[in-house]
């Protein structure tokens, strides 16, 4: 018998090759024509609404997700029969987006730019998951007026902005996951949270994973953006691995002073004990480290047993 022969046959064979996935593990569309995507909304042009709708549609249906980018930062939106919708919170001045659609036979873009005249948005943050079927629950601690004393964070007397209690006593906002009008549902996010008038103070933005079905693990992606549209502007990217179920991970630490905010994010970032310089005095909690390792050991989950 000729393996060899046969060997070859069978991996030329495209019935034979597995499903194609993109740089980031996310599955293509099988395809084989270029797709052709078309964004109903936003139209263009200007809007004064807080939120922005992103709808439309694309030729192949065996696409999803399809990614969509604005401004640069990146979300996978769930299709339903080649139809995709997902609102978000519009910035102030160009809203640039696109739709990005890949299958076999390539990756196509559609793009479309929006002007927003509404105030710009202080706090964003937004996290994804690379994988379908799982949950990457965000959660969002803002600082109350007990949380730090005596320069110590107590992440138990934090204002808890999740999934079940979606606004906060300061003005924070957390919009659901909504897959194809579920809310309840495992999927690539995203999950938003917005303050517009965020308190000054320290702020710890987590993660709870729960893989479903078979999925093993995924990779977490929080988009930051603080003071928007500022002199004081930052934007920051996390990656995160999250492969235990149930497991809650700090993803990042956000310090939001009067004159700008400032970025921890563990296992990246120096502790910002090591990173203030020359002796000079950290403007974070002394035990910013101790508070990070202690996430998910204080019995503090706000229900469904997650922290």
């Amino acid at each position: 018998m000729h393996v060899l022969p046969l060997i070859l046959a069978l991996a030329s064979s495209p019935d034979a090759l597995p499903k194609k996935e993109t740089e980031t593990g996310v599955p293509i569309g099988t395809g084989k024509t270029k797709a052709t995507i078309t964004i109903t909304s936003p139209t263009g042009g200007w809007t004064v609404d807080r939120m922005m709708r992103v709808a439309g549609t694309v030729s192949d249906p065996t696409i999803d997700p399809v990614t969509i980018s604005i401004n640069g930062d990146r979300y996978l939106i769930r299709t339903s029969g080649g139809r995709f919708q997902r609102s978000f919170p519009a910035g102030n001045g160009k809203n640039v987006v696109t739709v990005i659609a890949t299958n076999q036979a390539g990756t196509q873009t559609a793009q479309v730019t929006t002007y927003g005249q509404i105030p710009s948005v202080p706090f964003r943050a937004v996290l994804t998951s690379d994988t379908d079927g799982v949950y990457t629950d965000l959660h969002i601690y803002e600082p109350t007026t007990t949380s730090v004393q005596n320069d110590l964070v107590d992440v138990t007397k934090m204002a808890h902005v999740y999934w079940a209690n979606t606004e906060s006593p300061s003005g924070g906002t957390f919009f659901l996951n909504e897959q194809d009008g579920s809310f309840d549902q495992p999927g690539y996010g995203p999950y938003l949270y917005i303050h517009r008038a965020p308190p000054r103070g320290v702020y710890l933005v987590a993660a709870n994973y729960w893989p479903s079905g078979d999925k093993a693990h995924t990779v977490g992606t929080l988009n930051l953006t603080v003071f928007e549209g500022t002199p004081q502007e930052v934007r920051r990217t996390v990656k995160v691995p999250l492969a235990t179920p149930g497991t809650t991970r700090a993803l990042a630490w956000v310090l939001v002073t009067d004159s700008g905010a400032q970025i921890y994010a563990p296992g990246v970032d120096l502790p910002p004990s090591v990173a203030a310089a020359g002796g000079t005095k950290s403007p974070w909690p002394k035990n910013i480290e101790a508070a990070t390792a202690g996430i998910g050991k204080t019995g503090t989950d706000g229900g469904g047993g997650e922290w």
